[in-house]
């Protein structure tokens, strides 16, 4: 019985550690992104260069993972609300959580431009 009841705290540590907690960012739906932009928030499309160039939201920034990676955060306002995309929602989730650690204002999208069915620049 003893051995049990190790087992069942030793679990529920790991399903605690495995959950972290509520993200410090909401996630939201691509078909979401145009309400976002009418409040004021500007997407920023952390795909690379090449990936921007070939089509993306229209009145997207283009600031790539690799340059938020490497603390490169020039050309972003800290006081501005961002929405997050990519191609597929990896690499924006992956800047959401390194802007959010820097005391940025965003939200994080879902799916990414492999979904969005709107208009591109």
């Amino acid at each position: 019985m003893k051995k049990w009841w190790m087992m069942m705290g030793i679990a529920l540590v790991f399903l605690g550690a495995c959950n972290g907690g509520e993200e410090a960012y909401q996630t939201i739906e691509i078909s979401e992104i145009e309400s976002y932009q009418e409040e004021g928030y500007i997407v920023v499309d952390v795909r690379e260069k090449s990936e921007y160039e070939a089509g993306h939201i229209p009145g997207a920034m283009n600031k790539p993972l690799s340059e938020i990676s490497n603390g490169n955060l020039d050309s972003l306002d800290p006081s501005q609300p961002y929405v997050i995309v990519c191609q597929s929602g990896n690499r924006s989730k992956q800047a959401s959580d390194s802007l959010v650690e820097a005391d940025y204002n965003i939200v994080n999208v879902k799916q990414g431009m492999s979904s969005w069915t709107g208009s591109v620049e």
